[in-house]
């Protein structure tokens, strides 16, 4: 039996061997042209490049090299109606010819040339793309003929998927369009997956018939009016309907006018941000952007209108960034007031370039000193001449305004405090916090000495957009994103998440310009800083709302001089009108940020002081402070000093057999006095008398009574409850005392009363010096050891 399979075999095989050897061979071939090294379709042709928003909606589609608009999708990305209906039109033997179709060659020869009939060329899908990748004339036997070539070479070397694929993506569709998703996009606003029957039925024709006759009613009410392209449409649905199922609402919508869309509507939006990113990624053809053209057209709105009702005050030019700080995306940006207005230089992106800050960047000098333990939020600041090695800082209103807390400093943009503080700061001072911020094109530090705080250095909106976006991220810098594929970074840390609370606390107590006792309540927190650069050429004013940084720029790109254009007055109220327009679509919800990181704490001060209130204090409050960092020690501005009550004059001691009383002064700093008497403000300062000595402490300091000097206390490395692991502190003072602040290593404790005890628990071994002052300012300290067992 096998012997008998095996001759029959053989015997197959030489009666055919003729045959299966040219088969065979014409497989070799086809295998090796497909395996020898060839350029995809889609490189050989330039493509458009396209740009979205979040959304999906169309912000900017470029024209290719060639001055086509022609984008290239993958086939399984294309409507499967659009490809029956092109296949359905045009060759419905796609799938089973080699490249030609001899029936509808031989009836396009006999109509065109024996017959005189209206010219027919018989071309097959793969024959059309050869025409349309070799610019062939094929209205010739010679050109056919080269037509025909080209389509075999082109069945050898692709498969029909990719010939299909690529012919979709490059017929003409009018005019300069090229392609389906080409086509889709411009006439239709969608894309090429998502046509309806009606939609892809016209598309399929249009390669055929390109005069589409475009009639728009209204601006945005536009039909196609070639009857004879409808008509071609309505034949095509009848072999539609032959060949697929259809039902009765399709039959219903193929009777409706159908909308279109003509290229010379095309959208052109954010043409800044569009621009930016198209130069910044060269490479990618289609691009899905971060941008929300909702929000987007709400700047441009505002920054309209406000060019419109401060025009009379020389006011010509604005510039918007806004970014979501949750993930660092590009909301909206509007780099100039009118993109297409060359009297303003409106094609500049004024986000991207770099301006004079003005005080916009004193909040982060604050920060540094927050976290560099010298300052915190109610230390009192001295708003008075200084000379810094020379360098003597004046204010933008020409006055002092003597003694200010921090917070009150920062928001009144007080240029003296500011300058102060930077001068204090080190490790890193505000010249490496700005270079660590990537503010790259820095000059030498000795270029700038302290002016830097005052906005000597030149910044963008975008630069200064991650910085004010750190003070909602913990203190950490990121880059802004501009597409959707962009990875959200951690960041890199420039403040502590102490310390930009902090200064986000400071700024959201800083009153909008407009604001009276009937001003609308904000459903979100707002915090905001202006910036006026020197000359006037510069007003800005940076901040953040909900989950957003905005940052608005005031001035002319020629540099002139505005005395109108100043943060406060022009650059503020543009910014909180962006935020009141903006209100209806910001979410009050996922606000993290504004809430206090758990190692921040408050303690009572002295408000005229900013330090612990002694008890002479005449009011306090409560200040943001971080332990271990913030500087915090006793009031000693308040004293007692005894009045002779006939002279009115200080008592001298001894005191017995005279009528005196107490009364109770602000004893400041000699400068600060001077400048007291200068401005002429009310200040109750102590009568003096030469002829004796003062004396302000007459009571005795606190005493410690527990812990005991100089001995080692053993803490269990496990935490317990009921304070078994902490080390009780207790100390008895004069009676004149009220209140006793313990400190350790100089780091505040806590407070309580005269023989309260107070628990203390050590985070590390080691030695300690433990200190307790009383709110007179008297004092007594201690050193113990602490160590641990397991």
């Amino acid at each position: 039996m096998i012997r008998l399979l095996i001759h029959s075999a053989t015997h197959y095989i030489k009666k055919w061997q003729n045959w299966i050897c040219a088969g065979s061979l014409i497989i070799l071939v086809i295998i090796g042209c497909r395996l020898y090294p060839h350029p995809p379709l889609q490189d050989i042709l330039p493509v458009s490049r396209v740009v979205y928003d979040q959304q999906g909606k169309l912000l900017r589609l470029t024209l290719a090299k060639d001055d086509r608009y022609r984008l290239w999708v993958p086939l399984a990305q294309i409507s499967p109606s659009l490809i029956n209906a092109v296949l359905l039109h045009e060759d419905q033997w796609f799938y089973h010819h080699f490249g030609t179709n001899p029936y509808g060659i031989a009836r396009g020869a006999v109509v065109t040339y024996l017959l005189h009939g209206h010219r027919q060329g018989g071309s097959t899908i793969t024959m059309q793309l050869a025409r349309l990748l070799y610019h062939l004339n094929t209205k010739t036997p010679w050109g056919k003929a080269k037509q025909i070539y080209y389509a075999t070479q082109l069945e050898l070397f692709y498969s029909k998927d990719a010939i299909l694929e690529a012919y979709l993506n490059l017929a003409p569709y009018g005019g300069n369009v090229e392609g389906i998703q080409t086509a889709s996009l411009i006439y239709f606003n969608k894309n090429a997956s998502e046509l309806t029957i009606p939609e892809a039925l016209l598309l399929a024709i249009i390669p055929q018939e390109p005069n589409l006759k475009i009639k728009c009613k209204q601006k945005d009410n536009c039909f196609i009016t070639n009857q004879h392209l409808l008509n071609t449409r309505s034949s095509l649905y009848e072999i539609w309907k032959e060949t697929y199922s259809t039902d009765q609402n399709l039959s219903a919508l193929m009777q409706l006018p159908l909308p279109i869309r003509p290229t010379t509507k095309l959208p052109f939006e954010a043409p800044h941000f569009v621009e930016q990113i198209l130069h910044t990624y060269p490479t990618q053809h289609r691009i899905n952007s971060t941008l929300d053209l909702n929000l987007q057209h709400i700047l441009e709105q505002q920054i309209s209108n406000f060019i419109n009702a401060n025009h009379q005050f020389g006011i010509r030019n604005s510039a918007a960034l806004l970014v979501d700080t949750n993930d660092m995306s590009v909301k909206a940006l509007v780099g100039s007031a009118n993109y297409f207005n060359p009297a303003i230089s409106g094609q500049i992106n004024g986000t991207n370039i770099r301006r004079s800050p003005g005080s916009s960047l004193k909040p982060f000098i604050y920060g540094l000193g927050f976290d560099q333990g010298f300052l915190h939020p109610q230390t009192i600041l001295y708003d008075i001449p200084m000379s810094f090695s020379g360098y003597m800082p004046e204010n933008f209103d020409g006055h002092f305004k003597g003694p200010l807390t921090a917070t009150i400093a920062l928001n009144l943009s007080r240029n003296i405090p500011a300058v102060w503080v930077n001068s204090k700061l080190k490790n890193p001072d505000f010249y490496h916090f700005l270079s660590s911020a990537n503010i790259s094109h820095l000059k030498s530090q000795q270029y700038y000495g302290l002016s830097l705080a005052l906005g000597g250095e030149e910044i963008s909106m975008q630069q200064e957009a991650t910085l004010y976006a750190l003070l909602s991220h913990r203190g950490k810098l990121r880059p802004l994103r501009f597409l959707s594929i962009d990875p959200i970074q951690e960041g890199k840390p420039l403040l502590s998440d102490a310390a930009r609370f902090m200064v986000l606390d400071i700024l959201s107590q800083n009153k909008r310009p407009d604001e009276t006792t009937s001003a609308i309540m904000s459903p979100f927190p707002i915090a905001w800083k202006t910036g006026t650069s020197s000359g006037f050429r510069d007003a800005w004013t940076a901040g953040l709302f909900s989950h957003y940084v905005l940052i608005v720029w005031v001035g002319n790109f020629d540099n002139s001089s505005n005395s109108n254009a100043t943060g406060i007055k022009k650059a503020a109220p543009l910014f909180f009108n962006i935020i009141d327009a903006l209100r209806p679509v910001t979410t009050t919800h996922d606000l993290a940020a504004w809430n206090p990181p758990k190692e921040l704490k408050k303690v009572q001060i002295c408000l005229a002081s900013g330090d612990l209130p002694n008890r002479w204090c005449p009011q306090t409050g409560y200040t943001w402070f971080i332990p271990g960092v913030s500087p915090i020690k006793v009031s000693t501005l308040h004293q007692p000093v005894k009045i002779d009550t006939l002279t009115g004059k200080v008592a001298c001691p001894p005191y017995e057999g005279k009528q005196i009383h107490t009364e109770i002064y602000e004893f400041w700093p000699s400068e600060i006095q001077l400048l007291f008497n200068k401005a002429g403000l009310s200040y109750r300062h102590p009568p003096s008398d030469p002829t004796c000595k003062k004396e302000f402490k007459n009571t005795r300091p606190p005493h410690i009574k527990s812990p005991h000097a100089y001995q080692t206390y053993i803490l269990r490395s496990k935490s317990e409850e009921n304070g078994q692991n902490s080390i009780m502190l207790t100390a008895n003072a004069d009676g004149n005392a009220s209140r006793l602040y313990w400190f350790a290593n100089n780091v505040f404790i806590g407070q309580t009363t005269p023989n309260t005890p107070i628990f203390w628990q050590p985070e590390l071994v080691g030695k300690y010096h433990l200190s307790v002052t009383d709110d007179q300012g008297q004092s007594e300290s201690i050193n113990i050891t602490v160590d641990s067992i397991q």
